[in-house]
């Protein structure tokens, strides 16, 4: 077992008053690991009401005032300290057979265009692929081989057809892509995005940020599965899921705003490390 610190800080500037939605807590399905309070603040102090979504996220409703307003929160969660599990024989399910919640995530949603190109794009790819995880693997292994990483190029309107045109984007362009490919396949998959610190490989010289991941139903239980990194990982924290980028955005502003600042941390720490709010 091992204790990760995980948090962030942003600021923004708001040029009137605006109303806010944030997604920054721990997910409610973690809530047994969190082992320090799970507290968001906002700076200056303002009313937050808290509800949970249809898709089980821990929402915060704001109305921040005009000026810089900053967001933060700072806890830990126990971690088992295993690399994401491997199931090589976990069965594609027909889709007669699937639960009813499980259906959404068949369908197209704002980023992952099922009933588009992709379609033949998928069939012609992955139709000669062996069911289950195999396939899901092979759709991951092809994101990871056709898109090319660049925070330069990063946008936040970007499809999952526009990233397999333009071959590149960040890890949210790899897991919409990895999504629509799956759900072409009638794969169900579903957006997920939290922390993920450098814990158990090499230090990333890029500043830390929120990551993008996504789950493949197989065989009766949700798989986790990463284009973007393509090998199983230790640390994960999960904040929100939905259909994809739209459903699980860790902050929406309903007016403009300016981004000031933005650090995120997911560190291994010792269990003496504490945290209150």
């Amino acid at each position: 077992m091992m204790l990760i610190r995980v948090g962030f800080e942003i600021s923004f500037r708001f040029s009137q008053p605006t109303a806010l939605l944030a997604l920054l807590n721990v997910h409610p399905s973690h809530a047994s690991v969190i082992q320090t309070p799970d507290c968001f603040e906002v700076e200056p102090s303002t009313s937050i009401t808290e509800f949970v979504d249809s898709f089980g996220n821990r929402c915060n409703r704001i109305f921040v005032p005009a000026g810089s307003v900053t967001l933060r929160n700072d806890t830990t969660v126990e971690d088992e300290g295993q690399s994401d599990p491997q199931a090589w024989n976990a069965v594609q399910h027909s889709v007669q057979d699937l639960p009813n919640e499980v259906l959404i995530f068949l369908l197209a949603s704002r980023y992952c265009e099922v009933d588009s190109d992709l379609k033949d794009i998928a069939g012609n790819l992955f139709n000669s692929t062996a069911h289950g995880w195999h396939r899901v693997q092979s759709i991951c292994n092809f994101v990871f081989q056709h898109l090319r990483f660049d925070y330069h190029k990063a946008r936040a309107n970007r499809t999952a057809l526009e990233a397999f045109r333009e071959r590149s984007g960040v890890c949210r362009d790899f897991t919409h892509l990895a999504i629509a490919l799956c759900r072409c396949m009638n794969i169900p998959a579903r957006y997920c995005t939290g922390y993920l610190g450098d814990i158990g490989v090499p230090p990333s010289p890029d500043p830390m940020d929120f990551c993008a991941w996504f789950e493949a139903y197989l065989g009766g239980e949700w798989y986790v599965f990463d284009p973007r990194n393509n090998e199983p990982r230790i640390g994960r924290v999960l904040m929100a899921r939905g259909r994809d980028a739209a459903d699980a955005a860790l902050t929406t502003t309903f007016g403009v705003n300016h981004l000031e600042s933005f650090k995120v941390w997911a560190d291994e720490v010792r269990p003496a490390y504490q945290s209150g709010c």
